[in-house]
């Protein structure tokens, strides 16, 4: 087949594959030309710029921020929301539907999921999610411990429970305060052989879910009965923390505070976070902003999933 003639064909095949939307297969048979013959000429269409690819980013989707977040923090993924960072419903909702399609197509059997349990947004992704179907042998763990004031402890259970039942999965509850009345109690409380068993479990997670707090607790974590008082709290602002993955405070550039409060937490350990293979952030916000760049700048999170102004602030643009 001389140059010429080949260009001939490879512009038909490129046309009848792009533009009319013909398969490879029917393209072999009208032609008489094999697949393979087939395949090669549609790569070799791209390579001599008879066809140019573009992708056209659906309405709503932020790739390019998404990519400039994950070259300038080094996380796996980033996902970004396009909604109302300043109305707390419409925020909550639409990061928890946007981290509820990344659990149902990225959930695999197997797999054994850690879950902090006083978050608001992560509520939002469960209640946001769908039965997903096909997965085996899932374990769905608290991550810090779900049991707390009696009006609020329903939120803990109720978050874990519900994943669970969604993936057919087991759930693990951790039964004790997340936050004790001191170390010794903690300590107490750890060696509980049930509550040992579900934190020996958290040495063997594949995926973790979590929150991502400012030093001011959130209201779900404060009517728990598992935050700190307010001036321990203003002792960890004054030695420069910003924010909390699973009441482990750290400072601006992620750097763990090392504070002795960290003894009275139940349930995993800060090591054992940064040991989890994947570990998704779920946070937007105005508040949350400095939290949210200081978990990055720590690699406190492999995945974050947020809205486009707090992603823009992040860049600082």
């Amino acid at each position: 087949m001389s140059s010429r003639e080949e260009l001939r064909v490879m512009t038909r095949v490129a046309r009848m594959y792009y533009t009319e939307g013909v398969r490879q297969p029917e393209i072999a048979a009208r032609l008489d030309l094999s697949q393979a013959k087939v395949s090669r000429l549609l790569k070799k269409a791209q390579q001599q710029g008879i066809v140019r690819i573009t992708v056209a980013p659906a309405p709503g989707t932020n790739p390019d921020l998404e990519d400039a977040l994950q070259r300038q923090y080094g996380v796996k993924l980033a996902l970004v929301v396009d909604t109302d960072p300043e109305d707390e419903k419409s925020l909550m909702a639409d990061l928890g539907s946007a981290a509820a399609y990344y659990l149902e197509t990225t959930l695999r059997s197997g797999d054994v999921v850690g879950l902090s349990s006083w978050s608001a947004t992560l509520l939002a992704t469960v209640d946001a999610m769908q039965p997903v179907p096909g997965l085996r042998d899932i374990r769905i763990v608290q991550a810090v411990g779900g049991v707390g004031d009696p009006a609020a402890s329903g939120h803990a259970s109720r978050l874990t429970g519900r994943l669970a039942d969604l993936v057919r999965g087991e759930a693990v509850y951790l039964t004790a305060p997340g936050l004790a009345g001191s170390a010794e109690s903690a300590r107490a409380l750890r060696e509980d052989p049930f509550t040992a068993s579900t934190l020996e479990l958290l040495d063997h997670l594949t995926l973790a879910l979590v929150g991502i707090g400012e030093v001011e607790p959130s209201s779900t974590l404060a009517q728990s009965g598992n935050a700190y008082s307010p001036a321990e709290l203003k002792t960890l602002e004054r030695q420069g923390a910003v924010g909390d993955v699973c009441l482990h405070f750290y400072d601006a550039h992620g750097t763990p505070m090392n504070s002795p409060l960290d003894d009275r937490v139940v349930g995993i350990t800060a090591d054992q976070l940064r040991a989890v293979p994947r570990t998704v952030g779920i946070a937007g916000g105005r508040r949350k902003r400095d939290a949210i760049r200081g978990a990055l700048r720590g690699g406190l999170v492999d995945v974050l999933i947020t809205d486009h102004a707090t992603a823009r602030s992040l860049l600082g643009s």
